[in-house]
């Protein structure tokens, strides 16, 4: 008799650690793209983002139009309705509907 005892090393447990790791990289990407953007970030700060568009200085941006935000952008990815999406400028995080930034584009 062997003192060493055979691993489980068959194909259907390579197949649940397989899906276990799988899944795992998924809720990981989920929770990293569900990051907002924070208005003192470099780029937010270069584009004048704010996650609230009624805050937005009229002087400092002229192309500001009252009614604008996010959430009527075409550049907006998130769903109608929903308090934020996810936006091309800011790749893996999120922008609130109600914001603006200065490469605002309304949605046709």
């Amino acid at each position: 008799m062997s003192i060493f005892s055979p691993l489980p090393s068959n194909r259907r447990v390579f197949m649940m650690q397989a899906a276990t790791v799988a899944t795992a990289v998924m809720a990981v990407s989920e929770a990293s793209a569900q990051a907002m953007v924070d208005e003192k970030d470099p780029q937010a700060a270069g584009l004048a983002y704010k996650a609230d568009a009624t805050k937005v200085d009229k002087t400092k941006n002229p192309k500001f139009a009252a009614g604008s935000n996010c959430g009527n952008c075409a550049l907006y990815q998130g769903k109608a309705g929903a308090a934020s999406g996810g936006c091309p400028l800011f790749a893996g995080k999120q922008v609130s509907a109600k914001g603006w930034c200065s490469a605002y584009a309304k949605k046709a």
